[in-house]
């Protein structure tokens, strides 16, 4: 049995239903009422967590996460995760994880869980960690979208937000640790907290006349399918660097992908994610909409 008390606060999923679970909000969204992807993709890995261990120990770990958004959530409402079992093998198992408000669906989840087993192969090829400085030389930037509670230092102090940012290459390395460290499927839902949120900005970096503060004002912005794998187990306090690239744009949307490596270089997951980013039809400002627009 897990005791969801002893966990991060955003972690704890209390069930309400039968395979029915409730996350806490973020923040009352009095700046932006749109509950973000990070929090959807942790919370959704720890009700099913949650949901395979009740009554009984499951081991398994979670392979991978593939998750859809489809509508924008609301932190006024109940954020809720309706876990449907799959399959339940010895050494796989899947579950499809379903947010809900308004008899609407938000986002839809497909995780599959993994045991531990020997290596029979084992390799790591056509990849290699950035040359990049160290955490103990990047200072820490507090808006970094990570976990509650977690640090971010982002490399060369890029400011995707700001439009003195110079262009550059579409290329953003993020350090992020936490201050405690748990099993390993808590580990993986705090790592995936922070996967969500640094490849549109990531996207824009090579344009001079665009930049992330425009999003949802004069420019419409939103993820839309994010899938992550995990690949090491790591601790969550310690260093991981997020070495995101966004490798194509056109025709409203961009495409990018991340290598998540611990130090020394041990590849521990990937993540892909695809985006919005456009004008708005209406070619107006949507500012006063800022709260909810996507």
């Amino acid at each position: 049995m897990i005791d969801v008390d002893d966990l991060p606060r955003m972690l704890q999923l209390h069930q309400v239903g039968d395979h029915l679970y409730e996350g806490q909000p973020e923040q009352a969204g009095d700046v932006r009422n749109v509950v973000f992807g990070g929090q959807i993709l942790a919370q959704m890995i720890m009700s099913a967590h949650v949901d395979r261990n009740d009554g009984r120990e499951d081991v398994k770990e979670v392979k991978s996460i593939h998750a859809i958004f489809a509508r924008a959530g609301d932190y006024a409402l109940p954020i809720q995760y309706r876990v449907e079992r799959m399959h339940d093998g010895r050494s796989l198992g899947s579950d499809t994880v379903t947010y809900s408000q308004n008899d609407k669906i938000m986002s839809r989840g497909l995780i599959l869980w993994s045991t531990d087993e020997p290596d029979l192969i084992h390799h790591l090829e056509a990849v290699a960690m950035p040359d990049v400085p160290g955490p103990d030389e990047v200072p820490n930037d507090p808006k970094g979208l990570v976990f509650p509670g977690a640090e971010a230092r982002i490399v060369d102090e890029i400011d995707v937000w700001s439009s003195d940012q110079p262009i550059g290459p579409a290329l953003q390395n993020i350090w992020t640790r936490f201050t405690d460290s748990y099993s390993p499927v808590v580990n993986q839902a705090i790592l995936s907290w922070a996967t969500d949120g640094w490849l549109i900005g990531t996207a824009m970096l090579p344009y001079a006349e665009v930049n992330q503060h425009q999003a949802h004002r004069t420019i419409s912005t939103g993820v839309v399918s994010h899938t992550l794998n995990f690949h090491e187990r790591f601790e969550a306090d310690e260093w991981l660097l997020l070495a995101n690239e966004s490798i194509w744009a056109g025709r409203g949307r961009t495409h990018g992908r991340c290598n998540v490596w611990a130090q020394g270089g041990r590849l521990v997951a990937t993540y892909t994610q695809d985006n919005l980013v456009r004008s708005f039809v209406d070619q107006q400002d949507h500012a006063a909409e800022y709260n909810r627009i996507m």
